[in-house]
């Protein structure tokens, strides 16, 4: 069966947050997202969302407007899967430069064709459906002591014993909240850190993590994005494995990490990768290769993305260190499906009622108030 696309639009979404969200690259009051709908002649419609970074991939929002007003008369010609397959396969370096916007338009696309033929997209793309629970991790950002407290208790309070924690290149400031960590007294706690690319040199991370005195499985972009190089050095010196997040984008990085599997995690955030079928074949060469993954996520992501990324967490378990997202109205304002997916007690989410389910499974609609043309 195919689909016959009537309208194709984008938006930029403008969720505010609860909170500020820091980091030592950003701080975050509302959600810098796009939104694509496609739109079938039966009135089917299905749903997209990718997040543009300038630090991270090097797109805004008016990157991703230009490159869909480019490429919508084309896209609308897009009638199946194979069809979109090979559009992906075509436009292969056009999407590596821009895929955020890719990732909306693909997810738009699958929610579509998952609708119109009555198939999870997990079915549409012949991986196995979502049954078991998934297990989310705690993100505490870089705010001050006393809303870093307040957000810890609250995840503590909900039992999370797995947490990623942002350092912020203040000593006294990272000491104090691994210290807080530590008087909770969690049984089976697990840390990481992510720095955000804070330091220039490999010795400079060496000595502020080693002055830390803590003992963490994974270090996320300590140094500036593809400096493997010095990475492998953090490793070496702390055997800590490195988590790549900006430096790995695309799948033909493997080249630069491939000889040394043991240092690397990969961080597989959907949009920042271009979408599940680039996410996928990231993940199965990472399992070729024996390099563990984290499914990630943007802050201030909706169910969406969050939805999308159980596709690929679903489909790798046996990789699979950790996952993060499904934040939902935890920070957001309101999300944009009435049942948003979200982590509840232990940091646990169950893939119903949206599992199985034709396309993303979220019913998802729009306040005029939240999109910005």
């Amino acid at each position: 069966m195919r689909m016959d696309i009537t309208r194709l639009t984008i938006s930029k979404l403008d969720i505010p947050f609860k909170y500020v969200f820091s980091h030592a690259t950003a701080s975050r009051v509302r959600t810098e997202s796009i939104v694509v709908i496609a739109e079938s002649i039966h009135g089917t419609k299905g749903f997209g969302e990718g997040c543009p970074r300038s630090y991270v991939t090097g797109e805004t929002i008016k990157s991703a407007f230009d490159f869909f007003e480019t490429h919508k008369k084309d896209l609308k010609r897009i009638q199946n899967l194979d069809d979109m397959k090979s559009w992906q396969i075509q436009h292969q370096g056009t999407i590596d430069e821009n895929p955020a916007i890719w990732c909306a338009i693909e997810l738009a696309f699958l929610d579509l064709l998952g609708q119109e033929t009555t198939q999870s997209i997990e079915a549409l793309l012949s991986f196995p459906e979502l049954s078991e629970t998934f297990q989310y991790t705690a993100v505490l950002g870089t705010d001050n002591i006393e809303t870093f407290q307040k957000q810890l208790q609250q995840y503590s309070a909900l039992g999370f014993t797995d947490f990623k924690l942002k350092v912020s290149g203040h000593l006294t400031d990272d000491r104090q909240k691994l210290n807080l960590l530590d008087e909770l007294n969690i049984h089976n706690v697990r840390i990481r850190l992510d720095a955000n690319n804070l330091w220039k040199l490999s010795e400079e991370a060496i000595t502020y993590l080693t002055q830390l005195e803590y003992q963490f499985f994974g270090i996320e972009e300590p140094l500036e994005a593809n400096d493997y190089q010095g990475c492998r050095k953090i490793y070496d010196a702390l055997r800590a494995r490195i988590i790549l997040d900006e430096s790995f984008l695309r799948i033909s990085q493997f080249q630069s990490i491939q000889d040394c599997p043991e240092t690397w995690i990969i961080n597989i955030r959907i949009s920042k990768m271009g979408g599940v079928l680039r996410s996928l074949a990231i993940a199965k060469q990472a399992k070729i290769l024996g390099i563990p993954v984290i499914i990630g996520a943007q802050v201030g992501e909706t169910s969406i993305l969050s939805r999308a990324a159980l596709t690929v967490a679903n489909a790798y378990r046996d990789i699979l260190l950790g996952q993060e997202g499904a934040v939902g109205t935890h920070l957001l304002e309101h999300d944009m499906t009435d049942q948003p997916i979200m982590f509840e007690k232990g940091g646990v989410v169950s893939p119903q009622p949206f599992g199985s389910t034709p396309g993303l499974g979220l019913n998802c609609h729009v306040s005029r108030t939240d999109l910005v043309e």
